[in-house]
């Protein structure tokens, strides 16, 4: 279980000595091809086998990011950077207005409240008090539709089990109402109680790794215990698909949002103006998304990609709602529509052009009135209701923290509200937009930040940040975590891969299923090009990803070890035959196919899964993998074998660890305090071993 011995500098490592990891003769079938799972033992997160390997790797790994010798520094200089004001887009309820604030290092937002925009702000909610060490985190308010009520949903540890609280919305007081087992749901009013989506109670002790099945509805009136809601909608036919349920301001319908066989959703509707009356279901293609955007009279305003790859907005009537009945309002267009919504009468439509967004304001008959002229490249999102009278946007991108501006209609004019100070001089770098060839010739973007100045010499440290995957795009944000790496001669590199919906769903979906491996083509090429166009070199580039990211860092890593220094897979989904079989891994058989489907794909998976092409005496980037203990999202199963199988596998000097959170999840939620230990030691780690003697960390 022991030591590590370092030199000063990263290319002199000795070899480590990791924890003994048992080997079982666990074998299975796929359509007769056995595949081994030695590993099969560390799955059981709670044993007490597992317990022990967990602990004896996190000594590993800490012994050896202990004798970085800029770790503290480093640490530091995050901590002063993080130490910032953020304040969040204000919000109106009830003729108040309600911000987030964070003075710069809480572990949680404050929720403030204020009667008028020139106002003072009074503590509204204190998501740090609701624990001791900041990992209780407010997952979302609800306010009932008469300003009485107030919900609030929680995680603890970063799981995505949620808990529903209810206080009373002037006093601040606390009722007696408590929801358990609610997940992926927040509060829906309508009068004086509210819908929520909730499983049974899990099976003690596997309340983080078991299959999460048969998603219900129900309707929890105030002041009664959680026994007494009434379950308003569930589909035993179908287990394993997700429900949800919301109400619009004038409780005029409930919209049901059926998901999870598919790659987009089902709608039903409910009239609320007629006791008693059934759903009508609006949908029948779970291939294609629809969503709901308002409801203005006996209209329906919806987003959806039926028939339009790239969006389009659509109208509904509550008498005829199904989907042969809505008439097109604004058109697809060249770009991709990525959001859109009613606010004081009009339409705000947000466009995507080349992975960063362009506004657009609309009249509801669908004409188009002005384009707002954004700050520069970067990524917008507004905030308000359809009867309010002010419109607040949020504006970031690489190299600006996010910016509130008040935004005004009828001169098509805005002024800043609120700007963060960092100290960070942002006109010391620069971002560019490049363009790239896949492996089959497809052009792919990515956005390059850097130190102005800097010489293509190939000798730039780069961090390569890629996604890809769930139609998730990647806009241009900033992170204060960047900037010891930038400053220090390094280049963030975000690469806008096939898998996300940049260009619209055929971009999603060309990083699907049998055609996943494009994703990591897209990733490999730009490397390449990194390499090619005198930026970088190989033993100068760290992959990053989390998640579905962390696969595409595992797959990457393991089909071209050679191409680069340093892999973080973060939260990863790295076994592609067993991910179904944990909590909601079901739910992305849409994107990935299962090794159940057809011997077809069970060989395409089993072709790319990490964990599967980790081959003996190969040497194998430095690679930190990070999970944690309440990641019920992808379960640390994933990463607990992938680092076992690394470390038996790798070949030569490069560290091989993984990083195992306790009291942490998935990452939505993470305590202040957590993200920058985190984030300390993966950039340390980076910066270590891409050979970077970092100056500037007083």
């Amino acid at each position: 279980m022991s030591g590590i011995m370092m030199m000063s500098c990263a290319s002199e490592q000795k070899k480590i000595v990791y924890p003994d990891a048992m080997k079982v003769d666990t074998v299975d079938t796929y359509f007769g091809t056995q595949v081994a799972d030695p590993y099969r033992w560390l799955e059981n997160d709670t044993s007490a086998a597992t317990e022990a390997w967990v602990k004896a790797e996190n000594k590993v790994t800490d012994e050896y990011l202990s004798q970085i010798p800029f770790r503290e520094k480093l640490l530091k200089r995050l901590t002063d950077l993080s130490n910032y004001e953020r304040i969040g887009v204000p919000f109106k309820r009830n003729g108040k207005y309600y911000f987030s604030k964070n003075d710069g290092l809480q572990n949680q937002s404050v929720y403030y409240v204020q009667d008028s925009l020139g106002g003072t702000p009074r503590l509204f909610l204190d998501p740090n008090k609701l624990s001791d060490d900041g990992t209780v985190a407010l997952k979302g308010l609800s306010f009932s539709h008469d300003g009485k009520y107030t919900a609030y949903c929680i995680s603890r540890s970063g799981s995505d089990w949620v808990e529903i609280y209810v206080m009373d919305t002037e006093s601040g007081k606390l009722l007696d109402d408590h929801i358990q087992w609610a997940k992926f749901s927040g509060a829906s009013w309508q009068g004086d109680g509210f819908y929520y989506s909730a499983y049974d109670a899990p099976v003690a002790g596997k309340e983080f790794s078991n299959v999460n099945e048969n998603h219900k509805i129900y309707y929890h009136k105030v002041g009664e215990p959680q026994s007494a809601d009434k379950l308003v909608y569930q589909n035993p036919a179908y287990p394993k698909r997700f429900y949800s349920a919301g109400t619009t301001k004038e409780e005029r319908v409930l919209f049901l949002t059926e998901s999870g066989a598919g790659r987009g959703n089902n709608l039903f509707v409910r009239d609320l103006k007629k006791p008693g009356s059934d759903f009508v279901q609006l949908t029948t293609n779970m291939d294609y998304q629809y969503y709901p955007i308002e409801v203005i009279g006996e209209k329906i305003y919806l987003m959806t990609n039926y028939k339009a790859p790239k969006n389009r907005v659509m109208v509904a009537d509550i008498q005829h709602p199904k989907l042969e009945d809505w008439k097109e309002l604004v058109p697809e267009a060249d770009a991709v529509l990525s959001a859109a919504e009613v606010i004081g009468g009009k339409l705000y439509l947000t466009y995507d052009q080349d992975a960063s967004n362009h506004a657009y304001v609309y009249n509801l008959d669908g004409t188009r009135q002005q384009e707002i002229k954004l700050p520069g490249v970067g990524t917008v999102g507004f905030s308000g209701d359809k009867d309010d009278k002010e419109c607040f946007f949020v504006f970031t991108s690489f190299t600006t923290p996010g910016a509130t501006y008040i935004y005004n209609v009828d001169d098509n004019t805005y002024q800043l509200y609120r700007a963060p100070k960092v100290s960070f001089n942002s006109d010391d770098f620069t971002t560019e937009q490049v363009f790239f060839a896949s492996k089959d010739g497809v052009k792919v973007p990515m956005f390059l930040t850097y130190k102005k100045g800097m010489k293509l010499d190939g000798t730039n440290p780069v961090y390569l940040y890629g996604y890809g995957g769930f139609g998730i795009s990647l806009y241009p944000s900033f992170s204060a975590m960047r900037i010891p790496f930038l400053e220090n001669g390094g280049i963030y590199a975000q690469v806008n891969l096939r898998g996300g919906s940049e260009y619209g769903e055929e971009w999603h979906v060309a990083g699907t299923k049998m055609q996943k491996q494009h994703v990591f083509d897209d990733f490999i090429s730009a490397a390449k090009y990194l390499i090619a166009q005198k930026y970088t070199s190989k033993e100068k580039i760290a992959i990053v990803g989390g998640s579905n990211g962390g696969l595409l860092v595992g797959a990457c890593m393991t089909q071209r070890p050679d191409l680069f220094r340093v892999a973080i897979p973060q939260v990863g989904v790295m076994d592609m035959l067993r991910y179904h079989k944990f909590t909601i891994g079901w739910n992305w058989a849409s994107d990935y196919g299962t090794s159940e489907d057809s011997r077809e794909m069970f060989e395409y998976l089993k072709g790319y899964s990490p964990l599967h092409n980790l081959k003996p005496g190969t040497k194998y980037p430095a690679t930190l993998v990070t999970t944690a203990d309440h990641d019920d999202r992808v379960v640390p199963a994933h990463s607990f074998k992938f680092a076992a199988t690394l470390q038996a596998d790798n070949d030569g000097t490069n560290p091989t660890l993984i990083r195992i959170d306790s009291k942490a999840g998935h990452g939505a939620g993470k305590p202040m305090t957590k993200v920058l230990e985190e984030q300390a030691d993966i950039y340390a780690f980076i910066m270590y071993n891409l050979g970077m003697e970092p100056k500037l960390l007083q």
